[in-house]
């Protein structure tokens, strides 16, 4: 499929859509609140510079009751096929040149962006991406930051080995602060994927070992402490943690955002059974953390839910839990999410009709990781 026809495929998919959109009345900023995607995501797939997917097509017929005819034009779209020696993997091709060179372009998908973007809807950008960066000349730090993204995406939708992968990318592209970073961002996906605990300390110890650790290094040393059960070491990690965010952030490298840190700092609680506190400093990362970005807040209201059950609000805490899932777009229900509720049941009593309840979403949505992705 050449570039010119895939151009014209996402412009004819998307003229269609606008024009549906048009016809049922309704806003960019409404269609995206009830499709659960970003309303600048549904914007640039309107213009034809971003390709949408095939949930996406679902989603719009079903809102703009337009039976399947948005579905059909999307599924009209000519197939890729794969050029002579092209891997089946879009991403691989991306992932050696950022092994082979540490350069990369001083471009990247925009915070807000990846974000405000599903993660199965977010992968086919990022093989443009990488395409352009690697193009392009750019520092380690970005290079780093762009490893460090694929693999946490590719954990998000339960394609482990391609994650470990990119792991291994990222740490062979960085060196000082770019590995401290890049070790403690894979020893918090690590927990999320129920990898075996002591080699998470390593990687945590290691990003500490920088002469100037930051945030997400203490976060993570916190984290895996607290899994461990080692509850004085975990607590102090935790106290060094809260006099971080008390100094602000301001001062220190962006590597990671407020909320990011009371999220890591109520997780922490929650794990030591300091579910007051855990409940304090998770209503405060769901201030700082955007509306838009949907699955980071399932997250944080995920944490929050476990951090009310240890507090003794099982019926409240199940109750955000429930809420959490049945809301939540399944475009959006990735291992992330899956995990941070799976913690839920850790805590409260598996007698608790809730947890019955909770436990069966589990069961039928919670492991459909990455639903509505077009990047393969």
């Amino acid at each position: 499929m050449t570039e010119t026809s895939t151009t014209e495929a996402s412009s004819a998919f998307g003229t269609h859509l606008r024009q549906s959109r048009q016809a049922a009345g309704l806003s960019l900023r409404q269609l995206a609140a009830r499709v659960g995607y970003d309303h600048s995501y549904l914007s640039q797939v309107e213009r034809g510079q971003r390709p949408g997917s095939a949930d996406l097509a679902r989603l719009c017929d079903r809102e703009l009751g337009t039976g399947d005819q948005l579905t059909v034009t999307f599924e009209r779209r000519p197939s890729r096929t794969e050029r002579p020696g092209q891997t089946a993997d879009p991403l691989e091709p991306a992932r050696q040149g950022l092994v082979a060179a540490a350069d990369v372009a001083d471009q990247a998908i925009a915070l807000d962006d990846f974000r405000s973007t599903p993660p199965g809807a977010l992968l086919p950008d990022l093989v443009s991406e990488l395409q352009l960066l690697q193009a392009r000349g750019g520092d380690e730090m970005q290079t780093v930051e762009l490893s460090i993204l694929v693999a946490e995406t590719l954990t998000g939708l339960g394609e482990r080995r391609s994650a470990r992968r990119w792991w291994l990318a990222a740490h062979a592209s960085a060196v000082g602060a770019g590995e401290a970073l890049v070790c403690a961002r894979e020893a918090i996906s690590g927990l999320a994927e129920r990898r075996p605990l002591p080699p998470l300390l390593e990687l945590a110890d290691k990003a500490l070992a920088h002469h100037s650790p930051t945030a997400v290094s203490h976060a993570a040393r916190a984290l895996v402490l607290a899994e461990l059960g080692r509850s004085e070491e975990a607590h102090r990690a935790l106290q060094v943690l809260v006099g971080i965010g008390d100094e602000g952030l301001a001062a220190r490298p962006a590597d990671w955002m407020p909320y990011q840190l009371h999220w890591a700092e109520g997780r922490v609680c929650a794990r030591l059974g300091y579910g007051v506190p855990g409940c304090i400093l998770l209503e405060r990362a769901r201030e700082l953390c955007p509306e838009r970005w949907i699955g980071e807040r399932a997250k944080i209201d995920l944490a929050l839910a476990e951090s009310l059950a240890v507090a003794g609000e099982v019926p409240a805490g199940l109750a955000t839990a429930l809420r959490v899932l049945v809301e939540l777009p399944d475009e959006w229900r990735d291992l992330w999410v899956h995990d941070a509720a799976d913690r839920v049941l850790r805590v409260v009593p598996e007698s608790e009709r809730g947890a019955v309840e909770l436990r069966r979403l589990l069961g039928t949505k919670g492991r459909s990781v990455g639903s509505g992705s077009s990047w393969r």
